[in-house]
């Protein structure tokens, strides 16, 4: 187990590089490997859809007899996912993006077309501009035609919008002035009806006052004041009046009793007979009591 962390092999003193076979392998020889569709793309075969970033197992190849400035160009080989029709693209390291070969057709391929046009068209014109000096004066016309010709064609839309808007500036200023004035004039109105509210107001309290303080003399007029003497608060007897107000509370919650009963008739008292003996005891002592007095 410790030989397979050993970085150091053991050579031995005749070891001779030069006698390892080496391994011949072809040239166009293929490489599977995992990769992403690159762009989007539609089968011929059965007219299914591969969206770019559908993962696949293709197969890798070096194309022979092209190179781009030393750059190997390489050949992918892939299997529709409906009915495994095989389809090649290529890579294209000129314009760093891939070229359909076999077997799909690349969608959106009308906007990299005219891209590419553009940039044809460019490139040639720069090409004319460098050897020959009258082209780039024809060329330098032409552009500032164009440019005077786009920005009258813009003048005269602009122009158009206004007559078709007719927008007053004047009145709308106006408008707005107005507006402002009427605005600050309800503004005013209000204050001054919430003034005359306040006012109103505080006026009525003052004449509620005055009354109150004209009533209440007259009231103390009408009413004389009995006058009160020290010695009253010696002769009232308190007994009476909580016994009166006991009473008051009795009768407000269960009701007024009858002073007199109902059973009055029915029922007789005898009538005691005095004691002899007694009444003969309290007139010796009513006759002992005057002596003693005398």
């Amino acid at each position: 187990m410790s030989e397979r962390k050993v970085l150091n092999k053991y050579y031995p003193p005749d070891f001779d590089p030069a006698k390892i076979p080496k391994l011949k392998l072809p040239k166009d020889r293929q490489y599977v490997v995992r990769l992403m569709a690159p762009f989007n793309m539609r089968c011929k075969t059965c007219g299914e859809y591969i969206y770019k970033g559908k993962k696949f197992n293709a197969r890798k190849e070096t194309v022979q007899n092209e190179v781009y400035l030393g750059l190997p160009i390489f050949r992918f080989y892939i299997k529709c996912t409906r009915c495994l029709a095989e389809i090649t693209f290529k890579t294209d390291p000129e314009n760093t993006d891939y070229t359909m070969e076999h077997g799909a057709t690349r969608n959106f391929q009308a906007e990299k077309l005219l891209e590419e046009e553009e940039k044809r068209m460019q490139k040639e014109r720069e090409e004319e501009e460098l050897n020959n000096p009258m082209k780039v004066l024809e060329n330098r016309t032409k552009d500032s035609k164009l440019e005077m010709e786009v920005l009258e064609n813009l003048q005269e839309l602009k122009e158009l919008n206004q007559r078709q808007a007719n927008v007053d500036f004047e009145a709308m200023l106006k408008q707005y002035k107005e507006y402002e004035e009427e605005q600050k004039r309800k503004e005013q109105e209000e204050d001054e009806q919430e003034m005359k509210a306040m006012l109103e107001e505080a006026q009525n309290r003052r004449l509620l006052v005055d009354s109150d303080s004209d009533e209440e003399p007259a009231k103390s007029r009408t009413k004389p004041v009995a006058e009160v003497k020290p010695t009253d608060i010696l002769q009232e007897d308190p007994q009476p009046q909580s016994k009166k107000l006991k009473t008051e509370s009795w009768e407000r919650s269960v009701g007024k009793l009858n002073t007199k009963s109902q059973l009055a008739g029915l029922v007789t008292v005898k009538k005691q007979k005095p004691d002899p003996t007694l009444a003969n005891g309290m007139e010796n002592q009513g006759t002992t009591a005057d002596t003693g007095n005398c």
